[in-house]
């Protein structure tokens, strides 16, 4: 049917207003808190290489697999990873329970307040605090102790529960990449159980998606109902290259992007970036010392020297807090 050209002229008006209000959600910026430079830009290009039909890099969506990461990462870990804080914040509500503890290392120096002594034993005594809190209840009381604690506890230099020390550049990119149609996973050096507790409401990454450290679980009947107990026993550790084999172990599929902030990452970020086909690798740097903390090569926590020192021959995307994020953390929620 042919349209009288009046109509087609209206036709035409309508259309053009359309597009005007259309146009500012349709180039919406996916990540608001980057600032403008070639590390941001760089991963806009990977998004849109690998998820356009018509681009010799197009991944389907089975295959946009994304591993993150957590600590250092995706939320802060400065003064110590925020796992260990609430080891140490348990040991000290479980103490009445345990009067031995106050003779007994390390929980001797955590209740007299001394941690640098109680962790001065390095792996063992680490093991002996995580043990003495995570083993020998069901996975529901755990589960329980976690949320009490996140939704008391405070971070002792900004105030903010701990899961609110987020990091907001990388929620949009989570969302980005899940807007596309990637699946977002955590691989993490914690606690798998410990990160499940929060990581759907904080990170919009369900229970399983996330790949971590574990100790053993039985499966019993307590007051005549069936439980699974944590037991005292260690199962898997998911750092270094425990993360790739995490990742085949949990995934079963090599993922295209990998983000990490450490050399705990190194090998994740290789097994990723390694593959056939478009890849994307990278790190996120501690520079930051006014608005987070400054650390990389000398730190005690989240040590980064060989990915800083390899990450451009592997063509790694080094991400600076200090210049790439124009904000760190989200608004608080009250």
């Amino acid at each position: 049917m042919k349209i009288p050209k009046s109509m087609q002229n209206t036709s035409y008006l309508i259309i053009a207003l359309i597009t005007s209000l259309l146009s500012p959600t349709l180039h919406a910026d996916p990540l608001p808190s980057w600032n403008e430079g070639v590390n941001k830009q760089a991963i806009i290009s990977f998004v849109e290489r690998t998820t356009r039909a018509d681009s010799p890099d197009y991944v389907v969506p089975a295959k946009r697999i994304a591993t993150f990461d957590n600590d250092g990462c995706l939320w802060s870990e400065q003064p110590l990873y925020f796992q260990l804080i609430f080891i140490i914040d348990q040991i000290k509500t479980l103490a009445p329970q345990h009067p031995e503890w106050k003779n007994t290392e390390p929980f001797a120096s955590i209740l007299k307040g001394d941690t640098k002594k109680a962790l001065s034993g390095g792996k063992k005594a680490l093991m002996e605090l995580a043990i003495a809190t995570h083993a020998n209840i069901s996975t529901e009381e755990f589960d329980q102790s976690v949320s009490k604690w996140l939704a008391t506890a405070r971070h002792p230099k900004t105030g903010r529960p701990y899961n609110q020390m987020v990091f907001q550049p990388m929620l949009e990119l989570l969302a980005y990449l899940r807007a596309n149609d990637f699946k977002t996973f955590i691989v993490t050096g914690g606690g798998i159980d410990f990160v499940r507790v929060f990581a759907e409401e904080t990170y919009g990454i369900p229970p399983e998606q996330i790949v971590g450290s574990s100790i053993k679980a039985d499966y019993e009947i307590r007051d005549g109902k069936p439980a699974l107990i944590k037991l005292p026993e260690l199962n898997f550790i998911d750092d270094k290259k425990g993360k790739p084999i995490g990742i085949h172990q949990h995934i079963g599929r090599r993922p295209i992007f990998a983000a990490g902030n450490s050399d705990g990452d190194f090998q994740m970020l290789e097994y990723v970036t390694s593959g056939k086909g478009a890849r994307f690798g990278m790190l996120v740097h501690h520079d930051d010392d006014k608005r987070e903390w400054a650390y990389d090569r000398d730190s005690h926590i989240g040590q980064l020297a060989r990915g800083l020192d390899e990450a451009q021959q592997r063509k790694w995307n080094i991400i600076s807090m200090k210049k790439d994020w124009a904000k760190i953390y989200p608004a608080e929620k009250k």
